[in-house]
């Protein structure tokens, strides 16, 4: 039975490329659509001369739109493939039934329960590469995923403005400017509170570079409420903070946290004393959930067996109709479970919730399999 399984993996593994292609086709089309005169003024601005032509024109605008999606589309590839691995099982069984090679299974004496192997076998295949992408590629490109249409091209994060932030030990950040590339803040105001939340002090900073797990205040100023006389409070040269250079990013930047490794997060969580409680809890859900959401998609699989896997091709389309539902609520609800804090559980425990809620659906959906 290698040769079958190696058959129908084969099937299952080219249906899942070409989804993804037509997936990927179809969002870059749109969105060329709506925003081509915006790539249009990127292209023209890249180009940097007056007498270009409408060929080479045209040449920098495609350049400029595979720049700004390539790397979408490898972090796109992480949110689809739960997805994109049933809907490609779904046809590789339609294939399969057409030729009525299920029902020689069944007359050469093979149960159709055997028939999920190949499919979980190349299911975990793919959930390795998604993995792998996430811990390796994705975070490599991270600062080139929340780049706007008018920032394709660049290699580089824009300064932008930090508003008024609080860390885990209850003091105030803001800055004028934060250029993320460098990891520098101008115009830096520090304010401390006590244990009650109330002002006590603040420190100013015309520049602030992170360093060595901290902020290094340039020429900074000390200021405090104590109006008796000889008080003149030392302001510190460094500013131990868990607002870092990766936080300023993730709160500016949505979606730049999904876009962390396993590893990343682990160093996020290496000090609790500068986290809190929820930003502690938030970044283990972030950093299991994944895991979390590798097993809802294999059991996903197994729950897609009884509709897909028949001896006779008939009723195709509604099974189908009925799977369609049941699949993307158990995908949808794994993905959402994953990240959601559930009320007295810790998240590493809550965050696997979700699959093992799916684990006794699995079970049956795989004996309800008719052979």
């Amino acid at each position: 039975m290698r040769l079958l399984d190696r058959y129908i993996a084969r099937q299952f593994v080219l249906n899942v490329a070409v989804l993804f292609v037509i997936l990927f086709c179809f969002v870059v089309t749109v969105d060329v659509s709506i925003n081509l005169r915006r790539f249009s003024r990127v292209a023209a601005g890249l180009s940097q001369s007056e007498g270009t032509s409408a060929f080479r024109h045209a040449v920098v605008t495609t350049l400029v739109i595979i720049d700004l999606w390539w790397p979408r589309l490898i972090q796109l590839f992480n949110y689809l493939l739960g997805l994109v691995m049933v809907g490609a099982m779904g046809f590789t069984c339609v294939q399969l039934l057409r030729n009525r090679e299920f029902l020689a299974m069944v007359s050469a004496g093979q149960s159709l329960q055997r028939v999920l192997r190949p499919f979980l076998i190349a299911g975990l295949g793919l959930s390795l590469v998604q993995l792998a992408n996430q811990e390796l590629l994705v975070p490599r490109i991270a600062p080139l995923l929340p780049r706007q249409h008018d920032e394709a091209g660049q290699r580089t994060l824009a300064a932008s403005r930090v508003p008024l932030v609080q860390d885990g030990s209850g003091r105030m950040l803001y800055a004028s400017a934060f250029d993320p590339d460098a990891g520098t803040l101008t115009d830096v105001f520090i304010l401390e509170t006590d244990e009650q939340g109330h002002a006590t002090g603040a420190i100013r900073a015309p520049r602030a570079v992170w360093a060595d797990g901290a902020w290094e205040l340039e020429d900074p100023v000390a200021e405090t409420r104590d109006l008796r006389p000889g008080s003149r409070p030392v302001a510190p040269e460094r500013f131990e903070t868990n607002v870092n250079p990766t936080l300023l990013q993730m709160n500016q930047y949505k979606g730049y946290r999904e876009a962390l490794s396993f590893r990343q997060i682990g160093a996020l969580l290496s000090r609790p004393e500068l986290l809190d409680a929820a930003a502690a809890a938030e970044y283990q859900r972030l950093r299991w959930g994944r895991f979390s959401v590798v097993l809802t998609n294999l059991l996903a699989l197994v729950i897609a067996a009884p509709f897909f896997i028949s001896r006779l091709p008939t009723g195709v389309l509604g099974r189908t109709m009925i799977a369609a539902p049941v699949l993307i609520t158990a995908l949808m609800g794994g993905v959402l479970g994953a990240s959601a804090a559930i009320p007295g559980m810790p998240p590493l425990l809550g965050v696997f919730v979700p699959p093992l809620v799916l684990l006794p659906i699995a079970i049956a959906s795989y004996g309800a399999v008719r052979t």
